[in-house]
């Protein structure tokens, strides 16, 4: 079981911009395929973005308004958020996926875009 902590959510402005982080406590990193999901509230969770252990990248958002990205040495995933909408409102998990399909979960951290 690999240890999750997110940091980075809060309160953002429609149109602002917010970056999550995700550490894990591992000595695998490296070797592990790391996600975002979010759930708003009455709805399933939903896969944000993922970064597979070879630095392949994709996100659910086709304007671009989402980026994904690793640091290995830091053993950090971030999600970078931009032009952030009501709809983004959610509470945001970390995943962390070892190659052998094993699933960790972090506390996860609320979104909410609101004026």
């Amino acid at each position: 079981q690999v240890q999750l902590v997110e940091f980075g959510g809060g309160l953002v402005q429609p149109g602002g911009s917010l970056r999550l982080s995700c550490t894990a406590s591992t000595t695998v990193f490296k070797s592990l395929d790391m996600s975002w999901f979010r759930q708003a509230p009455g709805k399933e969770r939903m896969l944000v973005g993922r970064i597979t252990n070879i630095n392949n990248t994709w996100t659910f958002d086709e304007e671009g308004r989402f980026d994904i990205s690793r640091d290995n040495n830091k053993k950090t995933v971030y999600l970078d958020m931009k032009n952030l909408k009501p709809e983004d409102t959610a509470v945001y998990y970390c995943n962390a996926r070892t190659p052998r399909m094993e699933n960790s979960w972090g506390q996860g951290i609320q979104v909410t875009v609101s004026s």
